[in-house]
């Protein structure tokens, strides 16, 4: 039996039934309509092979307005997607190890000032790679001493001037960085070895210079023990993830998780390297903690991670950051500098400090508000975080390869469900 409400109309009461009237309460100014329009784009995707299934999280004022699992969980679609399907974090992991550090500059640990060198000595004196042109006008690269050390700051923004293999500006760098095994792809590297391999490598710019993206966050993990005198994994249970009860993320995939573990398509041409590299399924030993790459997560964890971000840094009374420190991180650091990062945000955002920050309304690839945060992970995974609409977006999908199409499909689909 269907309720009513009188609603007025010039002057007469007009009886409505009660669920239209209401339809919309609780969806914070989105559309149920347009809303309904995610799973079915969602249900294409996955018919054309772009991934197995995926997970899509919307909330506003703190309140869920969307959360649906689509597809398959598995590879051979076997299983179907699980709202708390576990995923491979890959550099949304990233935040995660900048919240860690800006907590012990909040305890007066350390400062974005201080040379890295205070608790790398290893670290101290780095060379960089400079041009030079000798008498017959021929250009060549060489290492020479840097102008000035590596900051806790030039980590937590990627101006240290590290880079990934992958992306390194340089062939010379890029080679230095396999044979170093730089990014333990291949072996299980301890901590105190990536240092000590990193300060034999030229940095590729120098410090305080340029956006540069790479290994900067592992070692602001590393950083982060020895700071602490804790395991980054164990520190960030400490101060974030058992404080705000994100009971799925950690830097290893539980017994327990596995069944719930999303596995891309095995035609995924990115698949092999990628999940050898995180390796979550392994204990992580002696190999260093991968601050930038490692953790698992889940959609509804994630949110609440963000949501505590949107919050200036509290979440159902737990706090993490002052409200002042979360809007420094999400304020732009690179302003002025060379380097941009577009290839994982699109156009039309600068850096903070662990996120990508919007600068203008307008230039950027989809809608959005200035002043949003983002970030994305290689796996397939991405969030947005945007302040002035209140707004939380999570996207969790395993698909490495089409992940730029997957996480700006997904914000013009949340943004075109915002119609107040």
């Amino acid at each position: 039996m269907k309720n009513y409400v009188l609603l007025p109309i010039a002057g007469f009461l007009s009886i409505a039934p009660l669920h239209v009237a209401l339809a919309e309460d609780g969806l914070q100014g989105f559309s149920q309509e347009r809303l309904g329009r995610i799973a079915p784009v969602m249900k294409q995707e996955i018919a054309k092979g772009t991934m197995p299934g995926a997970v899509t999280l919307i909330a506003r004022n703190g309140q869920i307005v969307h959360f649906e699992a689509h597809g398959s969980l598995d590879a051979a679609k076997t299983k179907p997607m699980a709202k708390d399907a576990v995923f491979r974090a890959f550099s949304m992991t990233k935040p995660f190890t900048s919240v860690a550090a800006m907590a012990l500059v909040e305890q007066g640990k350390m400062s974005l000032r201080d040379p890295i060198s205070n608790w790398m000595p290893e670290l101290k004196q780095m060379n960089v790679l400079a041009e030079q042109t000798d008498e017959r006008g021929r250009t060549t690269r060489v290492a020479v001493p840097a102008k000035r050390q590596i900051t806790v700051q030039d980590l937590l923004r990627h101006t240290s001037g590290f880079t990934y293999a992958g992306s390194a500006p340089f062939p010379e760098l890029k080679e230095a960085y396999e044979k170093a095994e730089i990014e333990s792809r291949n072996v299980d590297l301890p901590p105190e070895e990536l240092i000590k391999r990193l300060a034999s490598i030229p940095l590729a710019y120098e410090p305080g210079t340029r956006w540069e993206y790479g290994v900067s966050t592992d070692v602001l993990g590393v950083l982060v023990e020895r700071v602490s005198g804790k395991r980054l994994d164990q520190f960030l249970d400490e101060i974030l993830f058992k404080p705000l009860k994100m009971k799925d993320t950690s830097f290893q995939a539980s017994a327990e998780q596995m069944p719930r573990l999303a596995d891309a398509l095995d035609t995924d041409p990115q698949k092999a390297d990628a999940w050898k590299w995180v390796r979550v399924e392994a204990d992580p030993g002696k190999r260093y903690r991968l601050g930038g790459a490692a953790a698992v997560t889940t959609a509804e964890d994630y949110f609440r991670f963000a949501q505590m971000m949107l919050n200036k840094g509290e979440l159902d009374g737990v706090r993490v950051l002052s409200r002042e420190t979360v809007e420094y991180m999400m304020s732009d650091h690179i302003a002025g500098l060379q380097g941009s990062p577009a290839p994982t945000t699109g156009p039309g955002y600068g850096f903070g400090l662990g996120f990508g920050v919007r600068l203008q309304e307008g230039v950027a690839w989809v809608p959005g508000s200035t002043g949003d945060s983002m970030w994305a992970g290689a796996g397939g995974t991405s969030f947005t975080i945007d302040p002035r609409e209140k707004i939380v977006g999570v996207f969790m999908a395993a698909a490495p390869t089409p992940r730029l199409h997957t996480r700006f499909l997904f914000k013009n689909l949340l943004y075109g469900a915002l119609v107040d």
